[in-house]
């Protein structure tokens, strides 16, 4: 099924509503990941193809199909003969603004006896990306060679990386396509274009974090429902142990959004500075779950325990500094940092006396892209120092006036339009509103 004069037959399969055997669906993604070779698929046909399955859909064996053959269109790490001890863990969210939860997790885990080995990406659109946050450290390589990424997980138990071109090219090439051809919006595509980046590290365990709400690449909970249920079920029907947590991105999480800024709170929130208590209420509760996941602690409440007294006693900070220091950034990033600073920052004032009733997030992230801290095209250069600081949270009540947040800003003109963009984001009603959950509800669990 792998010659070129069966790739119409593939398309017009999914086409009309049929099923997909495995052998097309390898064929498919064969084609993908060798695009100069026999049974290769040119950019039209892969772009035809991800059409189909957006108004088509796949049924969860398809699915499950699919994500195998990207995991396996290129290297599959195997730890087996590393040396490494402990359960091989990682988390993965849908995106939102102002998340910086893996640069806490996977220290925070890999203090308590797990290893991480976290296959991260940049961000793109409204959301940022967590390579892009780390490289605001200067010198930190995304992108080490297998020795120096065996030995930084030897050293410091955690290492956030991107994901080399070996691994899951086909998806590579696939996510590529959608993102200009108006097919990104598919589930079972989103399902296995995550899962087989994750798989193809060689979990033994994957918590999801599936954001919902105004900030979030879902929307409404129906939408997360059916996502989050997805990589759950294909990913355990790929044999890869997951659950998912289905949370709030109706606000910006923690108090910062923009790279350095983050990283920052990070750094605050691992020595215990300032710890913003919706953001440790959800990183302690994946790190629950992950520990629980990978056997590592009876139950989630356990683990969550555990990843508290590893945060007080400092280790998790240590773990931290120690992949830092591994993966060429600051030697002692707990008492220098280096990161670099925005000239110019300006208060954002509250327009009226209130509470924070509502903010739009995703126009917030587009607020932070615009000051130069995110990407509109993948080949936008990211300044990492901009962003906004001591961002309100909702409830909060406000005196006309006040700061609802700091903008960082390049110039001052950058600067009026983001205190512009923010002040029309947020919106202020003179009673405060209900607390919303921040954990919605446990999938897989």
């Amino acid at each position: 099924m792998t010659g070129s004069e069966s790739i119409p037959r593939i398309i017009a399969t999914k086409r009309d509503g049929g099923v997909l055997g495995t052998a097309q669906i390898e064929a498919f993604v064969h084609g993908l990941a060798h695009p100069q070779g026999p049974g290769a698929w040119s950019d039209s046909q892969a772009a035809a193809m991800a059409m189909a399955i957006v108004l088509r859909g796949m049924s969860r064996d398809e699915t499950v199909a699919l994500t195998r053959a990207m995991t396996h269109s290129g290297e599959v790490l195997r730890w087996a003969a590393s040396g490494l001890h402990g359960p091989i863990l990682d988390k993965h969210s849908t995106g939102g603004v102002g998340d910086k939860v893996s640069l806490m997790l996977a220290p925070i885990v890999a203090a308590c006896g797990g290893v991480v080995p976290m296959i991260s990406g940049r961000g793109l659109g409204h959301t940022g990306g967590t390579l892009d946050k780390l490289e605001a450290l200067p010198g930190y390589t995304v992108d080490p060679p297998r020795e120096r990424l065996l030995a930084t997980l030897h050293d410091a138990g955690c290492a956030i990386v991107g994901a080399s071109a070996t691994l899951a090219p086909a998806d590579r090439r696939l996510y590529a396509i959608r993102d200009v051809t108006a097919t990104v919006e598919s589930v079972p595509l989103i399902t296995a274009s995550i899962l087989s980046k994750k798989l193809s590290a060689g979990l033994q365990g994957l918590v999801l974090d599936v954001k919902v709400g105004s900030g979030a690449m879902m929307a409404t909970l129906d939408a997360a429902r059916v996502l989050a249920r997805s990589l759950v079920e294909v990913a355990r029907g790929a044999g890869l142990p997951a659950r998912a947590l289905i949370t709030d991105m109706n606000q910006v999480l923690g108090t910062t959004a923009g790279n350095a800024l983050e990283v920052q709170e990070t750094l605050d929130y691992l020595s215990g500075a300032a710890r913003e208590p919706r953001l440790h209420a959800l990183t302690l509760a994946l790190a629950g779950e992950m520990l629980q996941l990978g056997g590592l602690a009876a139950s989630a409440e356990a683990g969550a325990a555990m990843a508290t007294q590893v945060l007080d006693g400092g280790f998790a900070a240590e773990r931290f500094a120690r992949m830092v220091a591994a993966l060429g950034g600051p030697r002692d990033v707990l008492r220098d940092a280096q990161l670099p600073i925005a000239p110019v920052q300006r208060p954002v004032p509250a327009l009226r006396d209130g509470f924070i009733t509502g903010m739009d997030v995703r126009a917030i992230g587009h607020a932070v892209v615009a000051l130069g801290g995110g990407r509109a095209l993948p080949g936008d250069v990211v300044d990492p120092r901009v962003g906004l600081a001591r961002m309100a949270a909702l409830g909060a009540a406000m005196r006309a006036g006040e700061a609802l947040a700091w903008v960082h800003a390049a110039d001052e003109s950058a600067a009026a339009r983001a205190i512009a963009a923010v002040q029309a984001a947020v919106v202020l009603d003179d009673r405060p509103p209900p607390a919303p959950p921040l954990v919605v509800e446990t999938v897989g669990g």
